[in-house]
């Protein structure tokens, strides 16, 4: 390979992830793969959600660490997905896990999340979604706290909490 093509292609390399903007690396994401309860046109998500959730909940683009105000929220409530308002997590959940993304040892029920493993970074990750809507959240880590061991770490801007009543996680 010549010299000037290598630049060039770095160069290039680098501009495409740049302009990713928002979220570094985007993939198709369970809500294009399956369907759900909850579905709306591409047009009408659009108009739903802000253009950094829609990136988040529907091309499973990442927010930046640290910039969600749902990170070091301590209130008491429930998180419900900011796609379709189902309740995902509850506050007795939460945990301060240091990697800059809202952390949760356990959803409410297993029934309001989906799985499925995602190859983005070239290794497998568990990624989560909302099951209602298919909305994507973050990844599932197995370096949680007790009891599950499990670090549910999601996008602050998938989230919306709603302060009050606590419902009890498990």
């Amino acid at each position: 390979m010549h010299r000037r093509t290598f630049l060039l292609s770095g160069t290039a390399l680098l501009a495409t992830i740049a302009a990713g903007g928002f979220g570094l690396l985007r993939a198709a994401g369970a809500a294009a793969a399956e369907t759900f309860p909850v579905s709306f046109t591409v047009d009408e998500w659009k108009k739903r959600l802000s253009p950094e959730a829609f990136a988040v909940l529907r091309e499973e683009a990442t927010e930046r660490p640290f910039t969600s105000a749902l990170n070091n929220n301590k209130k008491e409530g429930i998180y419900h997905c900011a796609g379709c308002d189902a309740a995902v997590y509850s506050s007795a959940a939460k945990y301060d896990s240091g990697t800059g993304w809202p952390s949760f040892w356990q959803p409410i029920s297993s029934e309001v999340i989906g799985t499925r493993t995602d190859y983005v970074l070239v290794y497998p990750r568990t990624e989560v979604h909302c099951a209602n809507c298919g909305g994507h959240f973050g990844h599932i880590f197995d370096d949680g706290p007790p009891p599950t061991g499990q670090r549910h770490c999601l996008n602050g801007v998938a989230l919306r909490f709603a302060p009050g009543s606590e419902a009890v996680a498990g």
